[in-house]
């Protein structure tokens, strides 16, 4: 059973509200916990933007127009001059939670309401002399389309700001941000930042949400973190991938460090041969092994001269130049020794080639680890009862399109729902299963699901994921087991993308340019441990 200790998790919209509730019955009142958050929306503006003339907040109904009450009521007590624009919120005592409008009012916040604003002029006016806009308007329970009056009240928010150029600051999401799927209203306004409470939620790392969200800020509310323990959605953090890393004494040799066998490339893509085997290298693995089709043999032996390689026999005429079926009991045999068999990368989808992956894979001895990768994937998901050939410690790693044919949905399916698909999948096929995309997941047979918070369009490019592959590939041969192999490599092949493009700009980057990032990166973690 997989037990994660300090994973940063990614919560539901139910699940957080359940963990409000437990901790309101535990005695952390409802109140306080909207106290600390409202408070803590205002500490992060002031820190961000020091320098801060007129705020206006917008206040709508429930929990989240209470936080901006509250964010108000903070800034101006911190010497910014506030204003409190109100949409469908009731303010009478009565109605008036914790008479934070009141408490506002008092401190000589001016204050007005929606409905009593003519063409929303008032708005208008304050918008334009305004330094930074607070969106506490609707918050994490809102799913229904933004119509109305509210259409209008942001669609003068986003006029303006394209001619005052304010900062808009989100609390707890953008308004008509769906916090569960991440999809975004056409009336929602984009922020800069987004500040939320005690968790993320799912939603503001999903697209297109993640692109509304701006800089997300996660402040502590006061809820015990236990509460959280059930919880099974999380974020990859640095800290998490640092202790996830394998060991590398000094006390050791090549053997230390697995074998890998990896079944790659064809005629056509020879590239993807020498991208995953080099990948494989550059994190470690011990020795590794191409084994690819016979007339690519001296072309990717050539650009990677620290492997050893098994030459395959290919097919002739239409098939020339790609691993045929014959080849599947010689790989069998020469994997005895071996640690892991990396599957799929280039290998294309000719019959013969889907021919020589069933045999493999039909025959294959035990394994600490296996990976099966795009043509692999491709080839099984032409296979009838497919599931039954994947062995025991398999990673598969598909992006949405490869996704889309091995669950038998659409790739606008796959892409829509890639969390929910991933998560199911990985069950069913007992398999540990990385659906690639911004941002990728990597989905455990027990449910757990790991997010990269990683996206850059520098990976964008043919021949990445044959590195990504080739680096999960290289951590199984060490040891790490699938899941934590497949969290671990995508980061550090995520790192590695947000390093190219930071050194040379998101276009242009090329797959091999990924490789000498890997042991950079795997260097800075340990160091700072």
């Amino acid at each position: 059973m997989l037990v994660l200790d300090n994973a940063t998790k990614l919560v539901t919209v139910a699940e957080m509200a359940a963990l409000e509730k437990r901790a309101d019955a535990a005695g952390h009142a409802y109140a306080t916990m909207m106290e600390i958050a409202g408070r803590g929306v205002a500490q992060r503006i002031l820190a961000r933007y020091p320098k801060l003339g007129l705020v206006t907040v917008l206040v709508g109904p429930g929990n989240n127009g209470g936080d901006g009450l509250v964010c108000a009521r903070y800034l101006q007590q911190a010497g910014v001059a506030t204003r409190i624009y109100v949409w469908k919120r009731r303010t009478e005592p009565e109605h008036d939670y914790q008479a934070h409008y009141a408490q506002a009012v008092a401190l000589g916040i001016p204050a007005h309401h929606a409905d009593g604003d003519d063409e929303l002029g008032t708005l208008h006016a304050w918008l334009a002399e305004s330094d930074l806009v607070v969106d506490a308007l609707l918050g994490t329970g809102s799913n229904r389309p933004i119509t109305g009056q509210l259409a209008a009240l942001l669609t003068l928010v986003r006029d303006q700001q394209s001619i005052t150029a304010y900062p808009v600051v989100a609390v707890d999401c953008v308004s008509g941000l769906n916090c569960d799927t991440g999809a975004v209203d056409a009336q929602a306004v984009a922020a800069d930042l987004t500040v939320t409470f005690a968790y993320a939620k799912q939603g503001h790392y999903q697209f297109p949400g993640a692109e509304v969200t701006g800089t997300l800020h996660v402040i502590d509310i006061g809820i015990e973190p236990h509460f959280a323990d059930t919880i099974q959605t999380f974020l990859l953090t640095e800290d998490q991938i640092r202790r996830w890393l394998p060991a590398r004494p000094n006390n050791s040799h090549k053997g230390t460090y697995g074998k890998l066998m990896a079944a790659v490339g064809s005629m056509n893509y020879p590239g993807a041969a020498y991208l995953s085997c080099a990948a494989a290298g550059r994190v470690g693995s011990g020795l590794l092994t191409g084994a690819v089709a016979q007339p690519i043999w001296s072309l990717v032996a050539a650009q990677l001269a620290e492997a050893t390689w098994l030459p395959l026999p290919t097919g002739t005429d239409d098939a020339y130049g790609v691993i045929d079926q014959s080849a599947a009991p010689i790989v069998t045999a020469a994997l005895d020794g071996y640690d892991v068999l990396l599957l799929g990368c280039g290998l294309g989808q000719n019959p013969t080639t889907q021919a020589f992956v069933r045999q493999l894979l039909g025959n294959l001895p035990a394994l600490p680890g296996v990976l099966i990768d795009a043509d692999g994937l491709n080839c099984l998901a032409k296979t009838e009862q497919w599931p039954t050939l994947l062995p025991a410690n398999v990673v598969l790693t598909p992006h949405a399109a490869e996704l889309g044919r091995l669950a038998n949905v659409s790739v606008t399916e796959a892409v829509a729902q890639r969390w929910t698909i991933a998560r199911q999948k990985a069950h069913e096929w007992q398999a540990v299963l990385l659906a690639k995309g911004p941002y990728t997941v990597i989905a455990h047979p027990e449910g757990w699901l790991a997010v990269l918070p990683i996206a850059t369009a520098a990976l964008a490019t043919a021949g990445t994921g044959d590195v990504l592959a080739g680096t999960i590939a290289g951590l199984l041969t060490q040891g790490v087991d699938p899941f934590r192999a497949a969290c671990v490599g995508a980061w550090l092949h995520g790192t590695a993308g947000l390093r190219c493009a930071e050194a040379m700009g998101t276009t242009g980057v090329l797959a091999s340019d990924l490789l000498p990032h890997l042991p950079h990166i795997i260097q800075h973690l340990r160091l700072e441990k």
